[in-house]
């Protein structure tokens, strides 16, 4: 996917293929996702994985995943985030199933440019850095909300209203701003941060820094989107390498910069809060966002003898887990549904049949004992339904 937010040169890289346009690519794509599902190579040609579990899902999908979710219930991405994303939170999956009927009643087509709802699905996420990774998670704590709307200076007339009404009238009377008000009301803040990093005085641990990055490429800030208040309110995470953090329903968030792999439910149902150029429905987002403390908790991720480190959600559809071998350590395992892998470092050989090297991916079916086995160091990403 080539999003415009998206970086020039690691997917690429990772999946050795050449940009010689210089476009952005963003996000690569693993599973069956209906607006763009994965090829699968058989011995009888390429089929769309979509089609292929459509055609025949207890084959594909197993006996208990096929009864359970009825299709591949989660999807696997690489990221290269070299700009900030869209601020966005995602639906319950009882507001999915709300939703879409809503809109299906109201005859809004699937491909609607206004459409908030793709499928009847929520879209819990959980996210590995592949490198340090930036982003936004959560509201901040009253404690420190209040330093904010006291220290920056162009916030002060929100102090009493967040006092009385509280956050989220805050985050609903900024986001109906008009474009003209917002403009005339944060200027002079953007101005003010985007001198402050010239002259290296702020870090990314701090909210002017990313605001100042918005507009690196502008002499004269005149397109300030108003989400960028989010930044100023929201928690500022800095996740290492193989470090995860998941995000639930009603989370807001927003990657900001780095790579990572991020697993979620198979669904696109997203509603933005700003700093993106698509749909963006205001009540509904307030309707859906819970404004409360988020402290981020960080997952390391659970090692386990096989030299295998499994990053657990607290959800039905997906589980993630983090594969290291070499000469000396085969990884032994047996699948309980469709499993899809991508290799990461070094080269890796499936049951002595094939062998598979960084940036490459296969799936393996459920009900399949498998060893995976290297000559040197290796690393892959797994993915299942626990």
């Amino acid at each position: 996917m080539q999003y415009d937010w998206g970086g020039h040169n690691f997917l690429p890289a990772f999946l050795g293929k050449k940009n010689e346009g210089n476009q952005p690519f963003a996000e690569y794509w693993l599973g069956a996702h209906p607006r763009s599902s994965s090829t699968i190579l058989t011995n009888e040609g390429g089929i769309l994985l979509r089609d292929a579990i459509h055609n025949n899902p207890h084959h594909y999908l197993g006996a208990g995943v096929e009864k359970k979710f009825g299709a591949l219930p989660y999807l696997l991405k690489i990221l290269d985030v070299a700009n900030i994303l869209s601020i966005q939170v995602h639906p319950t999956l009882a507001q999915a199933v709300e939703g879409f009927d809503r809109e299906e009643k109201a005859g809004i087509p699937l491909d609607a440019s206004h459409r908030n709802y793709k499928d009847r699905n929520h879209k819990p996420e959980m996210l590995v850095a592949l490198s340090d990774f930036w982003l936004l998670h959560g509201f901040q704590s009253p404690e420190n909300l209040i330093r904010q709307l006291e220290d920056v200076p162009e916030f002060n007339m929100l102090k009493p209203m967040y006092l009385k009404e509280g956050l989220a009238a805050v985050y609903q009377f900024v986001m109906e701003m008009s474009h003209e008000d917002a403009q005339h009301w944060l200027s002079s803040l953007v101005k003010r941060e985007i001198r402050k990093k010239r002259e290296n005085q702020l870090t990314r641990q701090e909210p002017g820094w990313w605001v100042a990055k918005l507009f690196s490429n502008d002499t004269e800030p005149v397109q300030i989107d108003k989400a960028l208040f989010s930044i100023y309110i929201m928690n500022i995470v800095q996740l290492s390498p193989l470090q995860s953090l998941f995000q639930g329903a009603g989370q807001p968030h927003a990657y900001m910069e780095g790579q990572c792999v991020e697993l979620m439910s198979n669904s696109d149902n997203v509603l933005r809060a700003g700093l993106t150029p698509k749909h963006i429905d205001v009540p509904e987002l307030i309707r859906l966002t819970r404004f409360e403390t988020t402290i981020p908790q960080i997952i390391a991720g659970e090692d386990t003898e096989t030299g295998e480190r499994l990053y657990s959600a607290p959800v039905d559809d997906f589980s993630l887990s983090y594969i290291t071998i070499n000469a000396h350590k085969p990884y032994k395992n047996s699948s309980n549904s469709l499993e899809i892998f991508i290799v990461t470092d070094g080269a890796v050989c499936i049951n002595g049949e094939r062998s598979f090297s960084r940036g490459e991916a296969l799936i393996l079916l459920p009900e399949t004992a498998y060893e995976i086995t290297a000559t040197g160091q290796a690393a892959l990403f797994r993915a299942f339904v626990p």
